[in-house]
Formats: structure tokens, sequence, C-alpha cells
């Protein structure tokens, strides 16, 4: 059991990084951008944005077990990865996170800091919105690593 934990701890640390990396280094400016809109248009950037995020999940992964000699089941890897890019992808089209926000009684905290309709006055990134984003992934990514990690 003791085994399990160091494996936990190491694919938890290096999805984590990974997860910072991809969502706001790797992620591009048109991603970003159109990953929450309509149609196909916003249906595609946020592919691009999950799989290059996977990707960068993946090398992270990878080398983590390389370096520390963790052994990790394939098919635990694949299934977590799996759940961690479903769950990245339904959160960032956006309305759904607002949907899912909304019937939690967190749609005043999720509006915090979002520009006023119609003016690009918000300075600041750090919205409501993209705290409730960023929790909602790392919860979910815990649940993946439970999954990657396990023995």
């Amino acid at each position: 059991m003791h085994t399990y934990y160091a494996a936990y701890a190491a694919v938890f640390a290096a999805l984590y990084a990974a997860h910072y990396v991809g969502d706001h280094w790797v992620q591009t400016n048109d991603q970003a951008l159109a990953k929450g809109g309509p149609g196909w248009t916003g249906r595609l950037a946020c592919a691009r944005h999950v799989a290059s995020m996977t990707i960068t999940k993946v090398i992270c992964l990878t080398l983590t077990a390389g370096i520390t000699g963790i052994p990790l089941v394939p098919w635990h890897a694949a299934a977590g990865l799996a759940l961690d890019a479903a769950s990245h992808y339904w959160a960032d089209r956006r309305s759904t996170l607002a949907r899912l926000a909304a019937r939690t009684g967190k749609s005043g905290y999720y509006a915090l800091g979002a520009p006023r309709p119609g003016h690009d006055d918000n300075v600041t990134t750090g919205t409501g919105a993209f705290h409730l984003d960023q929790a909602f992934h790392i919860a979910c990514l815990w649940a993946a690593v439970l999954i990657i990690a396990a023995p």
C-alpha cells in the first residue's frame, strides 16, 4: 500500500504541473478565445486545446514514471487521461460550467470579475469563472490520478 501512496503523489504532482503548463502555456491564444464559442469553430478549438493538454500530460507522466521508476498500468493511464480529457473539454466549452455554477447556487461567484456586457473592462483574469474552472479541473484530475496510480 505504501507504494500506491508514492505513485499517487508523483502522478498527481506530474499531472498538476502539466495541467497548468497545458492550460496556460501550451494553449494557444486562438484556442483560449474560441473554445467556448458556438458551433464547430468553438468545438474544434476546444478539442485542439484538450489534445495539446493531454499530450503535455502524457509527456510529464512518462518522464515522471521513467525517472522515479513508478510502475504504471497502461490501460489505467489511458482511462485516467481519457476521463481527464473528457471532463476538461466539458468544462472548457464554458456554457456547461456556467450551467453547473447556476445549478449549485454559484452564479454570482461565476460572474465575479467578468466584464460588463458590451465592455472590455476586466483588467484581471482572476474571475470567479476562472477559479471555478480550475477547481473543477483539479477535482477531475484528482479522480483521474486515482485511476492512473492504481496498482
